[in-house]
């Protein structure tokens, strides 16, 4: 029995059938599934050191312990796409470790420094939330059994990062000089996630992937799913976004064009400065400030082993 073809492929998942093996998948299946494991994989590695720099800030040894704990799931996580992947037939010790910085494919918003453990509480609530909109999509939907249920644990996990940074919101919303750290953490990291979920649907195609059931929504479907937990959340708890929800279409509307431009430096946005989306993929092709920092933090070991390993020259 020869490859199957993609017609054959998109015929059997839409007929409910489970892919489990390499075997079963045509060749631009796996590519496609390669592709958005990677993505997965590797958003997971890299929110490890972004957010452990972060959780040196921590006000108290159980505040550290809960961001370590965190920390660890996302690592475990990543470890389930790798692997994944290299029942692919991917070489994951060369994807991980010998790739260039610019060349991991995790959102651009890790590569923006958070400095402090109030940006750390609202990263769970906002970025992990973000995690979990689109982990949960692909783990109702995915076609292919062995990450579908890989994804049980994953969606649990996830679940509990998001209402760590929920349940930090909560009592940093207390007031005082905490009260306004927030908000200013609100101000560019609320953007910087709607930004996350991508090209908006006039723009992008999904077709492949909506029909080899990898995911079940679009971008603009999935941003909507996140801004319907995420500003209600802001909202009730007195801190302001950019975004409303609209009681005529019962949908969440921005305040602001989606892109507008971005300043590094400042970590703020430029709400009246609207730029294509072609400038956007500029700037997460060229990476953020942290990129390089945090990859380094994750090769050094294995490069020092290696190191040590073939021993003096």
């Amino acid at each position: 029995m020869g490859t199957p073809t993609d017609d054959q492929i998109v015929e059997r998942i839409q007929q409910g059938h489970i892919i489990e093996t390499p075997a079963e998948m045509s060749d631009d299946y796996r590519r496609t599934l390669i592709h958005i494991l990677t993505v997965s994989a590797d958003t997971e590695m890299i929110s490890a050191p972004s957010y452990y720099t972060a959780a040196k800030d921590s006000p108290s040894m159980n505040n550290l312990i809960s961001a370590l704990a965190i920390i660890q799931d996302e690592l475990s996580h990543a470890h389930i796409g790798y692997r994944i992947l290299q029942d692919l037939g991917v070489d994951t010790e060369a994807l991980i470790y010998d790739r260039a910085p610019t060349a991991f494919k995790h959102p651009y918003a890790f590569d923006v420094p958070l400095r402090s453990w109030v940006e750390l509480i609202v990263a769970n609530a906002f970025y992990d939330r973000a995690g979990f909109v689109l982990l949960g999509d692909v783990y109702r939907h995915c076609s292919y059994g062995p990450w579908r249920r890989a994804l049980a644990k994953v969606d649990k996990e996830e679940n509990f990062h998001l209402r760590h940074g929920e349940n930090g919101m909560r009592r940093l919303a207390a007031g005082g000089r905490s009260r306004d750290e927030v908000q200013r953490a609100i101000d560019w990291m609320f953007p910087m996630t709607v930004e996350w979920f991508g090209l908006p649907d006039t723009l992008k195609t999904h077709g492949r992937q909506i029909a080899y059931r990898l995911k079940g929504s679009t971008n603009d479907q999935l941003r909507q799913q996140w801004l319907r937990t995420a500003v209600p959340l802001c909202e009730g708890l007195g801190f302001t976004v950019p975004a409303h929800r609209d009681a005529a279409t019962d949908a969440y509307v921005l305040d602001y064009p989606l892109p507008v431009d971005f300043d590094e430096g400042e970590r703020r946005w430029l709400m009246d400065r609207p730029i294509t989306w072609d400038e956007v993929l500029v700037r997460w092709k060229r990476r953020g400030p942290g990129n390089g920092m945090f990859v380094e933090m994750l090769q050094r070991g294995r490069r020092q082993m290696r190191t040590l390993a073939a021993g003096p020259h």
